[in-house]
C-alpha cells in the first residue's frame, strides 16, 4: 500500500506542478495580451479559470494524502491511545463518506449529465463536463487516501508511533 501511496503522490505532485505552471504561463500572457497588446485572450482566460478548478481539487486530493489536510482537532489533542486512534479513524470514514457521496457520486453524475446535455464552453469549444470531471478525479483519489489513511491507522505499531510523535512534540515545545 505504501508503494501505492508513493506512485499516487508522485502523479499527483507532477500533475499539479504542470497544471499550476500552464495555469501561471496562461495568466501571464493573459496580462501581456490585454495591457500591452491591447487584446485581451479570451482562450487563455477561460484555460485558466479551468485549470485553476482542476488544480484546486487535485490539489486538495494530495494535501489529504500529505495528511495536511484542514482539520478542527479539539477532541483529539484531549484524546490519547485507543481513543485518540478510534476517533481518527471515524473522521477518515467521515472524510470517505462525503467523497463517495458528494465528490464521486454527485459529481460523476454532474460530469455525465452535462456531457449528454451538450454544453460547450464558450471560447474552447470543449465539453463542459470535462471540466467538472475534476471532482470525481478528486473523489476517487481522495477514496485511496482514505483507505491508505485507515490501513495505517489500524497498523499494530501506530499508538506506539502516536506515543513517539507527542514525546518528540513535548520534548520541543520544552526547549522552546
Amino acid at each position: 500500500m505504501k508503494q501505492a501511496v508513493r506512485l499516487v503522490n508522485r502523479v499527483l505532485g507532477a500533475l499539479t506542478v504542470a497544471v499550476f505552471t500552464i495555469l501561471v504561463i496562461c495568466v501571464v500572457w493573459q496580462v501581456v495580451s490585454r495591457f500591452i497588446l491591447g487584446t485581451p485572450s479570451t482562450t487563455t482566460d477561460e484555460i485558466a479559470r479551468f485549470l485553476f478548478m482542476w488544480v484546486a481539487f487535485v490539489g486538495a486530493a494530495y494535501t489529504l494524502g500529505q495528511n495536511r489536510h484542514l482539520a478542527i482537532d479539539v477532541v483529539s489533542l484531549s484524546l490519547r491511545g485507543k481513543a485518540l486512534r478510534n476517533i481518527r479513524i471515524m473522521v477518515v470514514l467521515i472524510i470517505a463518506a462525503f467523497c463517495g457521496i458528494v465528490m464521486v457520486y454527485g459529481g460523476w453524475e454532474l460530469m455525465i449529465k452535462t456531457i449528454e446535455s451538450g454544453q460547450m464552453t464558450p471560447a474552447l469549444r470543449l465539453p463542459m463536463g470535462y471540466v467538472y470531471g475534476a471532482i470525481p478525479f478528486s473523489g476517487l483519489t481522495m477514496l485511496f487516501y482514505c483507505a491508505a489513511l485507515i490501513s495505517d491507522i489500524l497498523d499494530p505499531d501506530y499508538l506506539a508511533r502516536l506515543d513517539s510523535d507527542e514525546a518528540a512534540a513535548d520534548a520541543a515545545t520544552k526547549d522552546s
